[in-house]
């Protein structure tokens, strides 16, 4: 039987391990994807270090996954192979159904697997997905290009398009790293006025590269007050992980302003007064469905937002995980695993 690499997690705080598999068959309903090209996620710790009940070891992590069809099981209408695909954690929420429309997704009848934990992912020269799970992507995107649009760029697009922020509209992103970095030129190609809340002064070249239109030092600045002088924003996108960077920034909420969290904090203090007087709100945000996804990779192709990398091949996997783990990755990561 034909063989492929793969990178599995043996158990839950195991080494991530190189393998050879057998190439998977595909079963009804599910496509096989020749993997051209996957991102380290920061969420692919839930698999490595086995965060989420229930996941079955070993497990394959990945699910910023960019690949091609190379096979189809039965019960698959529309897609074929040749076809250029990318498939993203929710891998399965189909974005069709009455549930998924609500946004209730985990009721969402075709699946609730999730690529890279009750499934295996994209760390691997193929993998099966769900019909469900897939994206076209644009042929103006290279695989390396797209596959960080799979979790970090829908999870920003998804999250402005949905804010009700429009253009002309002040929408401020805190932190410029890698979902903020991809924040900020979404916001700028929407037609929104665009800040880029970040630490220093010297990040400012890099902010106004991105499109951000205005720039603040939220290590020598109050956030807040630089926000307020501006009108207020509409919505502030927090893409950091770090509660005291998000309560600095609520008091720049302008009247009807929302703070749109996709950074995971235990907790976060709010001042309620100035929520119930002001109208103002908290919401989390997770990424979207597979729609979604292709909604977030023909944007990019139409607005020039580009996710900016660094790339590793298949067998320095480990090496490309700690760099990302550890912070020192500036931006994305990604695998290039193939063409």
């Amino acid at each position: 039987m034909p063989k492929m690499r793969a990178v599995q997690v043996p158990r839950p705080g195991g080494p991530l391990e190189i393998v050879e598999r057998d190439i998977p068959e595909p079963i009804s309903g599910f496509v096989r994807i020749k993997v051209q090209a996957c991102g380290v996620c920061h969420s692919d710790t839930v698999t490595k270090d086995g965060l989420f009940p229930g996941i079955q070891y070993p497990r394959v992590p990945g699910h910023e996954v960019i690949g091609v069809i190379d096979a189809v099981g039965s019960n698959v209408p529309r897609w074929k192979p040749g076809q250029r695909i990318g498939v993203g954690w929710n891998g399965g929420f189909c974005g069709y159904c009455d549930n998924c429309r609500r946004g209730d997704f985990f009721a969402c009848q075709t699946s609730t697997e999730i690529t890279g934990i009750s499934r295996d992912g994209g760390y691997a020269e193929c993998m099966l997905a769900p019909v469900s799970a897939l994206a076209l992507v644009p042929d103006d995107l290279s695989p390396v290009d797209s596959a960080p649009l799979m979790c970090a760029g829908v999870t920003t697009f998804n999250c402005l398009r949905n804010s009700g922020a429009g253009p002309g509209d002040l929408v401020a992103v805190v932190g410029i790293g890698g979902l903020g970095h991809l924040a900020v030129q979404f916001a700028a190609k929407m037609g929104c006025k665009a800040v880029a809340i970040a630490r220093g002064k010297d990040e400012e070249p890099l902010a106004r590269q991105l499109g951000a239109h205005y720039h603040i030092d939220n290590k020598t600045q109050d956030p807040a007050a630089e926000l307020q002088k501006l009108g207020g924003a509409k919505v502030i996108l927090a893409t950091v992980t770090s509660s005291d960077a998000m309560k600095a920034v609520l008091g720049g909420l302008g009247v009807r302003g929302s703070l749109m969290v996709i950074g995971a904090v235990p907790s976060l203090e709010v001042n309620t007064l100035q929520m119930i007087f002001l109208d103002q709100s908290v919401r989390g945000w997770y990424a979207g469905t597979s729609i979604d996804s292709q909604d977030a990779l023909n944007f990019s192709v139409l607005s020039g937002v580009r996710s900016m990398n660094e790339v590793f091949p298949l067998d320095r996997v480990a090496e490309a995980y700690d760099r990302m783990l550890s912070g020192k990755a500036r931006f994305r990561v990604v695998l290039n695993i193939g063409q």
